[in-house]
């Protein structure tokens, strides 16, 4: 019997992209996705013939129940926060018979360490502390719930200690994603275009406070590598990776500093023509709320880990071009939505 793996948010940035890496690598597997709607679900089958196609949402528990009742492996890459659909793939995955027990991987993301700078109201300025997935194991599963994502991933924890013979749970944790998905729908990710599409609309770089803060990133095909790693694992059965308490995992492979990669953002606007100059203007936290209600978040807090665990277990090795060298194809691609790139081809051709 193929192995079957129901996966959540296939036509999202991540889930999409994670998609594309593991059927490419494992066409055998017996896939069936869950799709709002018809629109959603014609995407996916462009791309993929043979992937089956289940019509609800994240909010129809009764129906990711028995679909996490009949998958092996469910990869839940729909919604970090949402309690109802974690509780429901948990709740079916448990119902397996002793003998088939269930494996879910669910995505959470580094988010959940900015937890001191949003509390403290401080945004722009570095921290020193910095979190791994093996020493420091036992700290990043005992986060306080204030922490973003923790509620879900409670959940999902309790659901591995609940019977850790009948399910096996595993937390991927990215941080910043960078990179054009290879997913059927969404392709783009958050945090580096919107930056560059604020510059673009702003006419100027721009960053929160001091810009000193600290992210990890990990370019959004690695990651994918490391979904395909767990899937494989858990095919294996239980495989190198390790699952519950201990399965969780960041996925980085560098870290940059908002304010730099600020002003390597407005350089290049500026060098393809987009804007006046390279000048970054540092904004206040509620400046940077009125460009975009979760900028001082995701620009403004510290969210700095090691993923120690995916590299010494799976032998993860990611092999992608750095954030830094992504930056061209990211403004361009935020100019090409912005619809500049026709009027700066004009302009340059008039010169």
């Amino acid at each position: 019997m193929p192995t079957k793996l129901f996966v959540t948010g296939s036509t999202g940035y991540i889930g999409g992209d994670a998609l594309y890496e593991i059927v490419q690598a494992h066409p055998e597997y017996d896939v069936t996705c869950l799709v709002r709607n018809s629109d959603k679900g014609a995407k996916i089958g462009s791309q993929y013939a043979k992937v089956k196609l289940v019509y609800g949402t994240l909010d129809d528990a009764e129906i990711l129940e028995e679909e996490a009742r009949k998958a092996d492996i469910v990869l839940h890459c729909a919604h970090a926060d949402h309690e109802v659909a974690a509780s429901a793939l948990v709740k079916g995955l448990l119902s397996h018979p002793s003998e088939r027990p269930g494996y879910l991987i669910h995505t959470s993301g580094t988010g959940i360490l900015l937890f001191k700078d949003i509390e403290s109201g401080i945004y722009g300025e570095a921290s020193p502390e910095i979190y791994d997935d093996w020493d420091g194991i036992g700290k990043v599963t005992s986060l306080p719930d204030s922490a973003p994502h923790r509620v879900v991933d409670k959940i999902v924890l309790a659901g591995g200690n609940k019977n850790p013979a009948l399910l096996k749970t595993a937390i991927v944790c990215p941080p910043t994603i960078y990179g054009k998905g290879r997913g059927p729908d969404n392709q783009r990710s958050q945090q580096l275009p919107d930056l560059a599409k604020y510059t673009l609309i702003e006419k100027h770089g721009i960053q929160v406070g001091a810009g000193k803060t600290f992210w990890t990133n990990v370019h959004v095909a690695d990651l994918s590598k490391c979904y395909l790693l767990l899937v494989v694992a858990a095919v294996e059965g239980r495989g190198r990776a390790t699952w519950g308490e201990e399965g969780y995992y960041f996925t980085e492979n560098n870290e940059h500093v908002w304010g730099n990669l600020s002003k390597a953002v407005a350089s290049e606007a500026h060098k393809q023509g987009f804007i006046e100059s390279d000048e970054v203007v540092s904004l206040s936290t509620e400046e940077a709320k009125r460009l975009l209600p979760r900028a001082p978040a995701i620009w403004g807090a510290n969210s700095r880990c090691r993923a120690v665990r995916a590299r010494k277990l799976l032998h993860w090795e990611p092999k992608e071009e750095s954030i830094e060298n992504s930056v061209p194809e990211a403004v361009k691609a935020e100019a090409e939505a912005l619809g500049l790139v026709e009027h700066h081809a004009a302009k340059v051709t008039v010169s």
